[in-house]
């Protein structure tokens, strides 16, 4: 697909593949020193996406912490924060969500049938794209792509990850490890069952593997736009 974004995919797992608990408080994957290199890789974004379950489940604001980082971004004439982004087929989206109370522009791509129920809880806090009975990645890639994102940060949740991967609508993949295991087969993987484009002897380009603080951060090459990129370290 031509006209997307470049596309980062983050996610950080448990050593056996989790990306959190069964059920309870949310598990805390990342460490210190991981969440400021997320922060590094977001404040380099111009719009940051997560589904709507990560909305309701994590309640993230998705703004850039770093005051030195925030400042870079404005002495640049861009706004503080990324744009931030969701998708929902449902429009069951809370207005108190710090994802909606914090931050600059919000964008809620929406199916269509649910768009009336997104407006009328939403009000006038983020802006309504209609992406059609099924939103897709595609569709919202190309959708980002018409406002000016150059350059789109995938942050979740499951479903999410695997849409983009499974439509090889992916650059970079940066898969953190943390030293835990959940044991736990109800618990949630980074991706679903599916056809991926890196299966058998086609495989993933490894471009760097290295410690951040007590996790390992794996970045691979997903297409062959990422040579085209400055990689973030």
């Amino acid at each position: 697909m031509s006209g997307r974004p470049y596309v980062v995919l983050s996610a950080c797992v448990s050593l056996d593949g989790y990306l959190d608990s069964a059920g309870g408080p949310r598990l805390v994957l990342s460490g210190p020193e991981d969440l400021d290199r997320v922060d590094e890789v977001r404040a380099r974004s111009d719009a940051v996406l997560v589904g709507a379950g990560t909305v309701r489940a994590d309640r993230p604001r998705l703004l850039v912490r770093s005051a030195q980082r925030r400042a870079a971004r404005t002495a640049a004439g861009r706004p503080e924060a990324p744009l931030k982004v969701t998708v929902t087929t449902s429009g069951d989206l809370d207005p108190t969500s710090p994802f909606f109370t914090t931050g600059g522009e919000k964008v809620v791509v929406c199916a269509t049938g649910a768009l009336a129920r997104a407006r009328r809880r939403l009000g006038g806090l983020g802006t309504l794209v209609d992406g059609g009975a099924e939103p897709t990645m595609e569709g919202v890639a190309r959708a980002l792509d018409e406002r000016g994102v150059a350059r789109l940060l995938v942050e979740g949740g499951r479903a999410v990850h695997t849409q983009f991967l499974l439509g090889g609508l992916a650059d970079e993949l940066h898969l953190a490890i943390a030293p835990v295991f959940v044991g736990d087969c109800a618990a949630p993987r980074f991706t679903d069952d599916g056809s991926f484009p890196w299966q058998g002897a086609h495989r993933a380009r490894l471009l760097d593997a290295r410690p951040v603080g007590d996790i390992v951060l794996a970045r691979y090459a997903l297409s062959d736009r990422c040579e085209q990129q400055e990689v973030v370290s």
